[in-house]
């Protein structure tokens, strides 16, 4: 592509803004218009970044936005149940799409994004930052190596003060959020949880505590991978702050991610190591690997079908949960 890359953005609230800063510094992007049905949103996102972000034209409906600028690319990061209707209105506008999470909030809304991707060619990615960290990359590579044997559990963790954090907020309104904590920043853990084991599920039985509000806040999920597998997945939404663990046990050594940022791995001798920088693969982050996924330098790191296999099972869990734990088929398509 000779001229530079056209980019607008669909949502100007706080999980636009690192996206906007760093686009701001890429060479290969010029920042051509924001979004936003809230003018003081978009007044904040240009005091925020400052003359960088003054001249850039807004627009209070994104649909006049994509008829008047002609954007190349977009970013998305609006409330979640807008995700699907927006994301096809850019892709039939000419746009790349790049989506925060969640995805969708529907296995029948993923397939017909994805109908639509195949049919305009266009490039999608998703938020989910943690495909381009080089642990998560390093645990993916190892496991579908063979080296490690298969994965027989999985135990997953993620707590937050959620509860507090979003009470009154679009993200408890379930006409906007499409659901609970489980459908926002614990779509991180079930997506990273499912990429780097490679694992597909085939049932879950899940317990759900809304706490009170109107979405799920406390999430337990039994799990049961089709190869045999089995593993836990806890997402606790109203704790005092923040804590995450994430641990792999294969046949022939396991993985341990923790909350202090620590990264390290059991081997096949039995022994307990922290490999190397040098031996893990190269880290990007979300906004950089989508642009060189447009230019063709670059594979992209989080592709929608990981929002589909991210869905599935978070639909299963809500099914499940709704039904008092039974356990209910991962529908996988």
């Amino acid at each position: 592509m000779a001229e530079k890359i056209q980019f607008a953005v669909i949502g100007t609230g706080g999980m636009a803004q690192g996206h906007i800063e760093k686009l701001l510094t890429l060479p290969e992007v010029t920042l051509a218009a924001f979004a936003d049905i809230s003018e003081a949103s978009i007044a904040r996102t240009q005091k925020r970044h400052g003359e960088a972000a003054s001249e850039i034209p807004t627009f209070s409906d994104y649909r006049e936005m994509l008829q008047v600028v002609k954007p190349h690319a977009v970013l998305i990061a609006t409330p979640h149940t807008l995700h699907f209707p927006m994301a096809m209105d850019c892709l039939g506008a000419g746009c790349h799409v790049l989506l925060e999470k969640p995805m969708v909030n529907k296995v029948t809304e993923a397939h017909a994004l994805l109908a639509k991707i195949e049919e305009t060619k266009k490039v999608v990615a998703l938020g989910y930052q943690r495909h381009s960290l080089p642990h998560f990359r390093y645990i993916k590579e190892k496991i579908a190596s063979g080296e490690f044997g298969q994965v027989q559990f999985i135990n997953a963790l993620q707590q937050q003060g959620w509860a507090k954090g979003t009470a009154g907020s679009w993200r408890q309104d379930p006409a906007q959020s499409g659901g609970g904590q489980i459908n926002d920043s614990g779509s991180h853990l079930l997506d990273i949880v499912l990429w780097t084991t490679g694992l597909a599920p085939e049932t879950v039985a899940a317990f759900m505590d809304r706490r009170g509000t109107p979405v799920d806040i406390n999430s337990a999920l039994s799990i049961k991978f089709t190869n045999g597998a089995h593993g836990n997945i806890s997402v606790v939404g109203d704790a005092a702050g923040w804590y995450e663990d994430i641990t792999i046990w294969c046949d022939k050594g396991s993985f341990y991610v923790r909350n202090d940022g620590s990264f390290r791995v059991q081997g096949t001798d039995g022994k307990t190591y922290t490999p190397e920088l040098s031996d893990m693969p190269d880290g990007s982050d979300v906004i950089t690997n989508f642009i060189h996924g447009i230019l063709g330098t670059e594979e992209i790191a989080a592709v929608p079908m990981n929002g589909l296999r991210t869905i599935e099972l978070t639909e299963a869990a809500w099914e499940s949960a709704a039904s008092g734990g039974k356990t209910t088929a991962v529908r996988r398509s």
